[in-house]
């Protein structure tokens, strides 16, 4: 079993903040009980040192605890279901158990919940993504702690990694538009700040655009959550315009989704009047009429083989674990057709 470094303890933080042992104590569990200065002191001691408090003190001295943690950005909607629950049977054929908390796209919020599961004694750490705060890296690396990003890959990433080339799945997707002869393209994609799936993917398809020339309209470029309601008022105000795309290129699939339900409201015929492409291949993408193209992430790939490496990286079989890049595809359904069969643009709007 590979051990933890040598990490600092309460005396320590005391030390480090002149302060005495039970105002760090009380601090922790009476935070209103302390000066605010006081409590700021402690906390930048707490960073600094990689402190974090042993809530299963009570359990034996080396012993594992047999969890692992996920921390994921968001439960409230499908796209991470899949990887979620392979990567939680993977985990319980390696005898672990799996504690899941969500961050909502918070970096800040990610390190809180990071430092949460470190005081219950977890295992390891896996993420989503290779976007952390230096603060969360610091931690990983101060406890010394086995960890791994999930779902996106990248060849420096600072920790071991299973997951996709999202880059590449955002070049896969655009130069299928271009290939069906569609150069007026609209984008949906959600917010890039620490999201380094969605940022890749936007990168890989304007990099694509661009070297086909073919530039994009500013009022043919939106933003939307991971949310079907506010995708399809954000698609319905894109493709109610006088001038509108021939084909739009969504983010995920549930902006995809969300620009297919606003589409066929306003009356259009998919895919003769607008092709719609999304990345991700959800459950229900397939099966949705019309069926939506779009590129598969191997969800449920990525989630067992991130499960097992975790696992083999506390054992102690794979102590280093590794960086390991998952074969996108792209699935051409019924959303997405050659531009010479698409219509007119002025369609009447019902």
């Amino acid at each position: 079993m590979r051990k933890q470094k040598n990490t600092a303890d309460i005396v320590a933080v005391a030390k480090a903040a002149k302060v005495s042992i039970s105002t760090v104590s009380r601090s922790f569990n009476h935070p209103d009980l302390v000066k605010p200065a006081t409590r700021k002191k402690i906390d930048i001691a707490v960073r600094r040192l990689g402190y974090i408090r042993n809530r299963a003190a009570q359990s034996m001295h080396g012993r594992r605890s047999g969890t692992i943690g996920f921390v994921v950005p968001t439960i409230d909607h499908a796209i991470f279901a899949e990887v979620i629950q392979s990567f939680s049977d993977a985990l319980d054929e390696n005898g672990f158990t799996m504690l899941i908390v969500s961050h909502g796209y918070d970096l800040d919020r990610e390190y809180a919940m990071v430092r949460k599961l470190l005081e219950h004694r977890v295992d390891g750490v896996a993420l989503i993504g290779l976007d952390h705060s230096e603060a969360t890296y610091q931690l990983i690396d101060q406890q010394g702690i086995p960890a791994i990003a999930v779902w996106n890959y990248g060849a420096a990433s600072r920790i071991p990694c299973v997951g996709v080339d999202n880059v590449k799945a955002g070049r896969i997707a655009a130069r299928h538009l271009l290939d069906l002869g569609h150069r007026e393209i609209g984008l949906v994609f959600p917010a890039t700040a620490d999201n380094d799936r969605a940022r890749g993917r936007l990168d890989g398809a304007l990099s694509v655009l661009g070297e086909a020339g073919v530039t994009i309209r500013r009022e043919w470029t939106s933003e939307s959550p991971y949310r079907i309601g506010e995708a399809k008022r954000t698609c319905t105000q894109m493709l109610s315009a006088a001038q509108r795309p021939t084909a739009l290129l969504c983010g995920n699939d549930i902006i995809a989704h969300g620009a297919v339900y606003s589409a066929l409201r306003m009356g259009f015929v998919l895919p003769d009047d607008l092709s719609i492409a999304g990345i991700g291949d959800f459950k229900g993408s397939g099966e949705m009429e019309p069926a939506l193209t779009t590129i598969r992430i191997p969800a449920k790939r990525i989630g067992a083989l991130a499960g097992k490496q975790i696992s083999e990286s506390i054992v102690g079989s794979d102590p280093d674990g590794d960086r390991r890049e998952c074969d996108l595809e792209l699935l051409v359904r019924d959303t997405t057709a050659p531009l010479a069969e698409t219509g007119i643009t002025n369609l009447r709007i019902r």
